[in-house]
C-alpha cells in the first residue's frame, strides 16, 4: 500500500515521504479501514516537527483522524462491520498506523459508524477537533441553558464547540479575527459573533451576557483578560492549545480568585479512555442528529502530505484533508 511515513523529525518537505508498505492486518479487537480521507490537525505537524515530539516505532505514519470503509476485522470483532462506513479517531496515538495511508488498523472502538447522511469529508474532520471540543464543554457538567464563549469560532475545534454547545441547549458567543471567519461562525450557529480586533469587545459581549459559564480557549495568553472579565463563580475556562514558541501567560492570581474561576487544561493524549469514549459517543449522537456540519475543505493528494501539513501550520481557514481514496 502507499503510505506517508517519517522516521526522523524536521520540516515536512525534509522528512515526509511516500513509500510502499505491506498492508496491515487487524489483530484481536481491531478493524482495518480502507482510508478515503485523512484529516490533518495542528498536533500532526507539531509531532512531526519535534515541537511536541513523541517516540516513533521505527517509522510513523502521521495523522490521527480519517474516514473510510472497514474491509477486514480481527478476532473478536463482529464480521458484520465489514463494509461499514466509519470515521476514525486518534489512529496514531501510541501506534505507527496513522491515517495518511491507503489502509490503517485501529481498535474496534476507534472506527465509529458514519450515518448515511454524513459525508466522508465530514467524518474525517471530526476526531481530535470534535472530541477536544466535547471535553472542553462537558468535562464539568451539562451546558443546557448556559452561555458558552468559544475563542476562535472559525477553527475546527471552535466550529464543533459551537455546534455541540448549541445541540446541548447552550447559547454561544464566539470571537473571530475577520469578516470571512465571522460568516463561518454564524453558519456554525453562534448566537453572537464578535471580531476581537475591533474595539469594545468586552462591552459588546457584556451587552449579550454579564457572565459566561464555559470558555473554550485557543489562546490563553492573548485572551485571559477578556475571559476573566466575563467570568464569575462557576465559570470554567478550558484551554486546549498553546502557541508553539510563544511565551506562557502570567497568571493574575488575585483576579482569578476574585472571579472564582476554574482553569482546565485539555490534551486528549492524557484523557482517560472512558472520558474519550463518552466524547466519541456524544459526537456520534450529534452527527446522527444532523447537528454537525463541514467546514470549507482544502483537499491534497496523498503525495502532497507535506504541503497539507504546511497549510495547517500556516493557519489555513477550514479543514485540510488528504484525499486518499
Amino acid at each position: 500500500m502507499k503510505a506517508v511515513v517519517y522516521d526522523r523529525l524536521g520540516a515536512a518537505a525534509d522528512v515526509l515521504r511516500v513509500v510502499d508498505l505491506p498492508r496491515p492486518e487487524p489483530g484481536p479487537g481491531e478493524v482495518r479501514v480502507r482510508v478515503s480521507f485523512s484529516g490533518v490537525n495542528p498536533t500532526d505537524w507539531k509531532s512531526r516537527s519535534g515541537a511536541t515530539a513523541r517516540p516513533a516505532d521505527e517509522f510513523q505514519i502521521p495523522h490521527h483522524d480519517g474516514s473510510g470503509v472497514i474491509d477486514a476485522v480481527g478476532p473478536g470483532v463482529d464480521e458484520d462491520r465489514v463494509g461499514q462506513r466509519v470515521w476514525v479517531w486518534m489512529a496514531a496515538a501510541g501506534r505507527r498506523w496513522g491515517t495518511a495511508a491507503e489502509w490503517t488498523v485501529v481498535s474496534d472502538q476507534q472506527a465509529v459508524a458514519l450515518p448515511t447522511g454524513a459525508s466522508l469529508e465530514l467524518g474525517a474532520s471530526l476526531g481530535v477537533p470534535a472530541v477536544t471540543a466535547h471535553r472542553c464543554l462537558f468535562a464539568d457538567g451539562d451546558v443546557a441553558g448556559r452561555t458558552v464563549l468559544v475563542a476562535g469560532g472559525a477553527g475546527a475545534v471552535g466550529h464543533f464547540a459551537i455546534q455541540l454547545a448549541r445541540h446541548a441547549g447552550a447559547r454561544v458567543v464566539t470571537t473571530v479575527s475577520s469578516a470571512a471567519k465571522a460568516e463561518l461562525a454564524r453558519a456554525a450557529g453562534a448566537d453572537l459573533v464578535v471580531n476581537y480586533r475591533e474595539p469594545d469587545v468586552l462591552e459588546r459581549i457584556r451587552a449579550f451576557t454579564e457572565q459566561v459559564d464555559r470558555v473554550v480557549e485557543v489562546n490563553l495568553a492573548a485572551n485571559l483578560s477578556l475571559d476573566l472579565g466575563l467570568s464569575g463563580p462557576g465559570t470554567v475556562v478550558s484551554v486546549y492549545a498553546a502557541n508553539h514558541g510563544a511565551a506562557d501567560p502570567e497568571l493574575p492570581i488575585r483576579a482569578c480568585m476574585g472571579a472564582n474561576v476554574v482553569l482546565r487544561f485539555v490534551l486528549l493524549y492524557g484523557v482517560p479512555i472512558a472520558d474519550l469514549l463518552r466524547g466519541v459517543t456524544a459526537v456520534s449522537a450529534a452527527l446522527e442528529a444532523g447537528a454537525l456540519t463541514e467546514l470549507p475543505v482544502h483537499r491534497f493528494p496523498l503525495e502532497e502530505c507535506a504541503a497539507a501539513q504546511d497549510a495547517v501550520q500556516s493557519g489555513a481557514v477550514g479543514k485540510v484533508l488528504l484525499d486518499v481514496g
